[in-house]
């Protein structure tokens, strides 16, 4: 095999609550990440001995050096398996960066799996995880098969959740970058975090649509929708339109609505796509089989 094509999917977080900081600066946090049918396309392919990675990508803004997830990854592996192959990465875009959707984790993830495949380097996912844990927190919740899985921690302790309710998600990008650090350190300022989250999240929350909805919550959205008010209007917006629940992915800055049905989706699509200044995605959260 001389090149590798995956996909990379996008996640939305129904429920992110903040616990506490930890003695290493990171937060504990519980959250139920949900993968969803918006994906990044990523090539690979083998292009001699000299042991070189080289990454391209569609999109001008996303970083095509050494910082790019997708490059540490492969670096990563080759490094520490010892291999001296070169490769070029090509990754197609469609996942904005800096808006809370995963696609940065997501790319790591499948560059990680797509490398193991195309070297024969027969690592595990357990393998897999443990290289993941060493590029980002979200990483490790993207090796795994699991449509979707509870976290704790720093969001790495993934408990996979058999998830078979079916639902639509509208997507609402309002073209904002927001760093997820800026997110956590703001948090930390301005929100105690001695005590416990006002949120809890519990695995049988999520049995049905109806179950989702009620407990969509973001902890987020107290330092998110202050700084950037049209995001929180954004939210409302959808909700408007038909949405059973709306909130904030991850930290932003997108928003996203749950519908029952695709045609209930479609139609908040159509009344949201006049607004000035979003991207707009329809997604499925992924199911198991």
């Amino acid at each position: 095999m001389d090149s590798i094509h995956v996909a990379a999917p996008a996640k939305i977080n129904l429920g992110l609550s903040i616990l506490g900081t930890r003695p290493d600066g990171y937060h504990d946090i519980e959250t139920l990440f949900q993968k969803i049918s918006l994906y990044d396309e990523i090539t690979i392919r083998r292009t001699g001995r000299n042991g070189e990675i080289s990454l391209t990508c569609d999109d001008p803004t996303v970083p095509t050096d050494t910082s790019n997830l997708a490059a540490r990854a492969a670096t990563l592996l080759m490094q520490d398996c010892g291999v001296a192959t070169g490769l070029a990465i090509a990754l197609k875009k469609r996942i904005p960066a800096g808006a809370g959707l995963g696609g940065g984790s997501s790319n790591a993830a499948a560059t990680l799996h797509a490398v193991n495949r195309l070297l024969d380097l027969h690592l595990s996912d357990a393998d897999l995880m443990r290289y993941g844990r060493q590029l980002g927190a979200d990483v490790p919740f993207f090796v795994i098969s699991a449509p979707a899985a509870y976290a704790q921690g720093i969001g790495d302790l993934l408990t996979p959740v058999c998830m078979r309710t079916a639902f639509w998600v509208l997507i609402v990008f309002p073209r904002i970058t927001i760093s997820t650090a800026w997110a956590y350190t703001t948090f930390s300022r301005f929100n105690s975090l001695t005590k416990l989250s006002k949120h809890s999240i519990h695995l049988n929350s999520f049995n049905t649509l109806e179950d989702i909805c009620a407990n969509l919550q973001n902890d987020f959205e107290r330092v998110v929708f202050p700084a950037h008010p049209r995001i929180q209007v954004l939210r409302d917006r959808l909700l408007r339109t038909g949405a059973r629940a709306a909130a904030l992915s991850g930290s932003g800055s997108s928003v996203f609505g749950l519908f029952g049905t695709a045609e209930a989706c479609a139609r908040a699509h159509e009344a949201l796509a006049a607004e000035p200044d979003v991207t707009l995605f329809i997604a499925q959260a992924l199911q198991d089989p």
